[in-house]
């Protein structure tokens, strides 16, 4: 052995640095991960989620988490990148093998019974001029068809086609009176009842039975055909600019006071629900297997320490954190004899 203490040091160093290579890259590592995943949850079931987190500071992070997530070229590009993936799939499974009916049943049914939501978006709709215009032109426009149909009806009939002319006539200055007159003003009292009209037709149609399986019917029909048959639907390039659109939209709403008080408030509950639970707990509540989360850590991070192994980086990397320890004056003068330094004195030296 070198008696020289700086010598001593250096030879240390190589020493300390071969033997965490060698447990980082060689077959040793999952049980090196393996005692530390241990260590971690043996402590996790120590520690209480309030103890760990401060609630204001938590709030500011997530906050700003949620901001830079928004705002994230890079995020915007996986995603757009991504769904163009999904896009161009074979797409050969049947859409009823990947998506069950029940859930779909019980979906609809729900919607459909939102009763409230449609009474109220009902009245909200006649409170819109707009709207009233357009209730209006609808309403004329199906008058008009019922009237062209049968008329084309009784002209089939040999001598009931004069008669109907006749009725159609007086059936045309009744429209005109009741629906051409009364909606061409959308505030006016005509265009609200007509409003309300369509909407009671809605909610009447919505509360039958038969529409809940008139749609369940329309389910099974695309359920029988493959996934790829929903690119009839839609385009890729309608896909990517609809993305676009939802992006800069949650970017918008994300700027605003009341994004932020709806992420303090998740914060809140979860501390409320959760923060006398200790870490471990939480974790097995989230679906953190010890052995999978060994798994995971070894699988993933073996490759990378591979990497950086074969390209000379990883003895590097762990060489500059131990050497200003090895060069400290503190442990020189330990390995040297001097018994007025002890290791303790490590940390205050530079």
């Amino acid at each position: 052995m070198p008696s020289d203490a700086n010598e001593l040091a250096d030879t240390l160093l190589d020493m300390q640095v071969d033997w965490i290579v060698s447990e980082l890259i060689g077959p040793r590592l999952r049980e090196f991960v393996a005692r530390d995943v241990d260590d971690l949850l043996r402590i996790a079931g120590e520690l209480r989620v309030q103890e760990l987190f401060d609630a204001p500071r938590l709030k500011a992070s997530v906050r700003r988490l949620v901001d830079l997530a928004l705002a994230s070229p890079l995020l915007a590009e996986v995603v757009e990148s991504g769904a163009a993936a999904v896009y161009s799939l074979p797409g050969e499974q049947l859409l009823g093998d990947v998506v069950a009916r029940e859930p779909v049943e019980a979906i609809v049914g729900a919607v459909l019974g939102l009763s409230r939501l449609y009474d109220r978006a009902s009245e909200r709709t006649a409170e819109s001029p707009l709207v009233g215009a357009l209730a209006g032109r609808f309403v004329t426009r199906i008058v008009g068809d019922v009237l062209q149909q049968n008329r084309q009806l009784a002209e089939k009939v040999p001598g009931v086609s004069s008669l109907f002319s006749m009725g159609l006539g007086a059936a045309a200055k009744v429209r005109s009176l009741t629906v051409d007159q009364l909606l061409p003003d959308a505030a006016d009292k005509g265009a609200q009842f007509a409003i309300r009209r369509t909407n009671g037709a809605l909610r009447d149609l919505i509360r039958d039975p038969s529409l809940k399986a008139a749609i369940l019917e329309l389910w099974d029909l695309q359920a029988a055909e493959p996934i790829g048959a929903l690119r009839e639907y839609i385009t890729d390039h309608e896909v990517g600019e609809l993305l676009v659109l939802l992006r800069e939209l949650a970017i918008a709403a994300g700027g605003t006071r009341f994004t932020g008080e709806i992420v303090d408030g998740c914060i809140d509950t979860f501390l409320d629900q959760h923060g006398t639970a200790d870490v471990a707990t939480l974790l097995a509540g989230l679906g953190v297997d010890r052995d999978e989360l060994v798994e995971e850590l070894v699988d993933h991070g073996s490759a990378l320490l591979q990497e950086l192994h074969a390209r000379g980086e990883l003895s590097s990397l762990i060489r500059a954190r131990l050497t200003p320890f090895f060069e400290s004056a503190a442990v020189r003068a330990v390995l040297g004899g001097d018994e007025r330094r002890t290791l303790l004195d490590v940390g205050g030296d530079d």
